[in-house]
C-alpha cells in the first residue's frame, strides 16, 4: 500500500470534507497519509480528522509562512500539546516546521530572524521528544541544513525537495528522507526529475501536499491524496522500475524515516 507523508487535510479547498477525501484515498490504495498542522489554531483539526480516518496520523508544528502572526507563547502551546500527544498511536512528528524564503514579506531581517528562532525551538521539541521533523525548505536548504546540523533531531523529511544533489547529500547524512509529489510528473521539471531519478531510492518518500502540487493530469485542479498512485507510477516509469519496486521502497523509507507509522500500518 501507498502512503502520503505530507497532506492538509483541513484546507478549505476540501470545504470540511476531509475525512471523506481520506476515505477516497484509502480506496485508491493509499494505507497512511500523515497530516500536517501549520499554526496552533488548527492543532485540534488535524488530529481530530486523524482520529476520525483509519488511515490517517497527523503532525503538530508552526509552518514558516504562519509565523508572523505566532506568539511566543505558542512554543510553550505546541511543546505541552506533543507532549500530552505521546500516549496518541496516531501522531507520529513535528511538522509542518521549517523556514520559507521565497515569499517576499518573509524574507525582512526581522522576520527571518523570527522564523529561525521558532524553527530552532521546534526541532528542539522534536529533539527532546525523540520525534521527526517534517521540514519547509523553500529557499531555504542551506539554512534549515544548518539548524539541523545543530540540534540534531531524529530524522526526518525535507519536504518538496528541489535543491542540489549536494544539498540532498547533507539531508541524507543527517538522517533526513526527501519528499517528492506532483512536481516529477512535469516533463519541464527538469531538476526535480533528474534528482527522483538518480538519487538513493531508499532516501525518498512520497507525498501530494494536498490540496497543492498537483500532479500534470489534474493541474491546476484541488490535488489529493489519492492521486499518490499516479506519483509512485510517474517515479517508477522515470527509473525505469516495476511501480510494486517503487511502491515497496517508498513505504519502507516513509516508516524509516517517521518511525511511529509502523505502529499503524505495518511493515512490509
Amino acid at each position: 500500500m501507498w502512503i502520503d507523508t505530507h497532506v492538509h487535510l483541513d484546507a478549505r479547498e476540501y470545504g470540511g470534507d476531509g475525512v471523506g477525501v481520506a476515505r477516497k484515498a484509502q480506496a485508491a490504495g493509499v494505507s497512511m497519509i500523515v497530516i500536517m498542522a501549520v499554526e496552533r489554531g488548527n492543532f485540534d483539526a488535524v488530529a481530530g480528522l486523524a482520529a476520525a480516518s483509519p488511515n490517517a496520523c497527523y503532525a503538530l508544528g508552526i509552518h514558516p509562512i504562519c509565523v508572523p502572526q505566532a506568539q511566543d507563547d505558542d512554543l510553550a502551546y505546541l511543546r505541552t500539546r506533543v507532549e500530552a500527544a505521546l500516549d496518541d498511536p496516531r501522531f507520529v512528528g513535528i511538522g509542518e516546521i521549517g523556514l520559507d524564503f521565497f515569499i517576499p514579506e518573509l524574507t525582512t531581517p526581522e522576520m527571518r530572524a523570527k522564523q529561525e528562532r521558532f524553527f530552532r525551538e521546534q526541532l528542539r521539541i522534536a529533539r527532546d521528544f525523540g520525534l521527526p521533523v517534517m521540514t519547509h525548505v523553500r529557499r531555504s536548504q542551506d539554512q534549515v541544513l544548518k539548524h539541523l546540523r545543530q540540534i540534531r533531531p531524529p530524522g526526518g523529511i525535507a519536504h518538496a525537495f528541489n535543491g542540489s544533489f549536494q544539498q540532498a547529500q547533507n539531508f541524507i547524512d543527517l538522517g533526513m528522507h526527501l519528499g517528492f509529489g506532483g512536481n516529477l510528473t512535469f516533463t519541464r521539471a527538469l531538476q526535480i526529475r533528474r534528482l527522483a531519478t538518480e538519487l538513493p531510492l531508499e532516501s525518498i518518500v512520497l507525498e501530494t501536499d494536498s490540496p497543492d502540487i498537483a500532479p500534470s493530469w489534474i493541474h491546476p485542479g484541488r490535488n489529493s491524496p489519492d492521486q499518490l498512485p499516479g506519483i509512485g507510477a510517474a517515479l517508477a516509469a522515470l527509473r525505469g522500475l516495476d511501480v510494486d519496486v517503487v511502491r515497496i521502497a517508498a513505504h519502507r523509507a516513509s516508516l524509516a524515516a517517521i518511525p511511529r507509522l509502523a505502529g499503524l500500518c505495518g511493515i512490509l
